[in-house]
């Protein structure tokens, strides 16, 4: 080296060296910068723990997501969030005939059309279905096409007697088309296929379910709300009954063979029973509330219902129960999922049980290379595959089979197939179980049939014997041969006597319907 270089060499070695040190205090900056917005995000959540939130809106009212909140005027709202009036539109009724009394059937069909739980039922089992596809695709090849455009450099030194770099600059693009297909795997495929065809069975059975549930929902609200507006005209017969013996006992003040007592208590029992009337009138919309949620609708909707009050009573179930059990577990919805969901747990067995084995592929792959460009192989980027047979040349073509063996992973196969093989055995005992509470539902609502129509025969004779007791403790006290108190005392029972029949027709219904719904024959409105 000359004294020349000499002297040159620390300049040549500053010149090196500062955009190394450019390059490290830009990082260093970075990361600071990148720090501080990490933690700014902080202004977005409360101030204070003692302070409300109060967030920046838009024009309508919505909340911008990350905006700081206006300084002016915080928290003079307190606790109350703004209002985004694009959500506070009301859902709109659907079409109903207001002169139409809708029956049960008629609801039903509103509330599967319109009830969210069988929308959602529906785009699940859509969901399942095109998984069962997305399974089934494992039997195709993966076809990709790729076009990649570079520009490489290249600095070369010579190591002669005289020194001497270059520098060269190469432009290209490479066109790829890459096939990878799994031609055998000891069946891992399948049993992954079958166990996806496994829980499409099980998303429409829970389809039929919710269909199921909703029709049983509709009805209980239906039965309900009926009950409920029985209620009403039977306060409204108590009333009078109880305005009758008032009558009496102030007829009775005014000839003198009253008393004072009479009239008051005959008041009081009269205005008992129009506190009563109020009661049940509340009780009634309630219900009514309860059948439009049942339904799916907007609780603003108004719907004339039709009068089952002379509906005749379902029968006693005829015939051994075991027999009504028995065709009964092979079609009960959970009965059914259960079953496939112990058969799409034996199929995720056997798809661990394959990844012990060989799996035999085919791979080829077809590459144009124009310009100069000199690459050995093309990353994966996305859903491309990585592309291995790129050079130099303008074309290239590689076509490979083989076959891939799994040697170790540390257990990971082991312990997969354990897993496995726990879920089939939890989903075998959760059959088992299942099928055990379909029977002891089975049971509990035949015999809550039975209960419920003798309480039905029961409740009949009571109010035709506590009518017959009324109208006798009334008519004796207006000759003056009876008591007030016994009076007062038959109206009460009354009440309670024909509330009870209500109750007792209504419940009948009921569990003839949770009969139905227990043994899967619950696929319409209730006959």
């Amino acid at each position: 080296m000359s004294r020349s270089d000499s002297k040159l060499a620390p300049f040549r070695l500053n010149a090196v060296s500062l955009p190394l040190i450019c390059q490290g205090l830009s990082s260093a900056l970075m990361s600071i910068l990148l720090a501080g917005c990490a933690t700014s995000a902080i202004h977005m959540a409360p101030d204070r723990p003692d302070a409300p939130w109060v967030p920046a809106t838009r024009v309508d009212g919505e909340i911008i997501a990350g905006a700081r909140a206006p300084s002016d005027g915080a928290g003079a709202a307190g606790y109350v969030l703004p209002a985004n009036r694009a959500l506070g539109s009301v859902p709109t009724p659907p079409d109903i005939d207001p002169d139409h009394a809708y029956s049960l059937a008629e609801l039903i069909d509103l509330a599967q059309s319109n009830n969210s739980l069988t929308r959602t039922a529906w785009n699940n089992a859509r969901e399942v279905a095109l998984a069962a596809g997305i399974a089934r695709s494992a039997y195709l090849p993966k076809l990709t096409a790729s076009v990649v455009g570079g520009r490489q450099r290249f600095h070369n030194n010579s190591a002669s007697a005289f020194s001497a770099s270059s520098d060269t600059t190469v432009d290209g693009t490479v066109s790829a088309v890459s096939i990878q297909w799994l031609l055998f795997d000891f069946g891992e495929r399948t049993a992954v296929l079958n166990a996806a065809k496994q829980a499409s069975v099980i998303s429409n059975i829970a389809f039929t379910a919710a269909h199921q549930q909703v029709i049983y929902e509709v009805s209980l609200a239906f039965y309900a709300e009926a009950a409920a507006r029985a209620r009403i005209d039977t306060a409204v017969h108590s009333l009078k009954n109880a305005q009758a013996v008032q009558v009496a006992a102030e007829e009775r003040r005014a000839h003198g063979i009253g008393t004072v007592v009479d009239v008051a208590q005959a008041r009081q029992a009269t205005a008992q029973a129009q506190l009563l009337q109020v009661q049940a009138e509340g009780a009634a919309q309630n219900a009514y509330q309860a059948l439009i949620a049942a339904i799916g609708i907007s609780p603003l909707a108004r719907i004339k219902l039709a009068d089952i009050s002379d509906r005749k009573l379902p029968t006693a179930v005829t015939g051994p129960v075991e027999q009504i059990i028995s065709d009964a577990l092979g079609r009960r919805t959970d009965v059914l999922a259960a079953y496939a969901a112990q058969r799409a747990s034996e199929e995720n067995v056997r798809a661990a049980q394959a990844e012990f084995m060989p799996k035999l592929f085919l791979s080829a792959t077809g590459a144009y290379n124009s310009g100069d460009l000199n690459v050995t192989a093309i990353p994966s980027v996305g859903q491309q595959l990585p592309t291995l047979n790129v050079s130099s040349t303008h074309f290239g073509l590689t076509v490979f089979a083989g076959i891939t063996i799994p040697l170790y992973d540390g257990g990971m196969r082991a312990a997969v197939l354990k897993q496995a093989r726990a879920k089939a055995e939890n989903a075998s005992v959760i059959l088992t179980h299942t099928r055990e509470e379909a029977v002891r539902q089975i049971v509990v609502a035949e015999n809550t049939l039975r209960t419920s129509l003798s309480a039905h025969s029961a409740s009949a004779s009571l109010t035709s014997a506590a009518e017959t007791t009324f109208e006798a403790a009334l008519e004796a006290y207006r000759n003056g041969v009876g008591a007030i108190t016994d009076a007062t005392v038959a109206e009460t029972q009354l009440l309670l006597a024909r509330n009870a029949l209500t109750d007792a027709h209504s419940a009948a219904l009921s569990a003839a319907t949770t009969l139905a719904l227990s043994v899967g024959a619950l696929g319409s409105a209730p006959e």
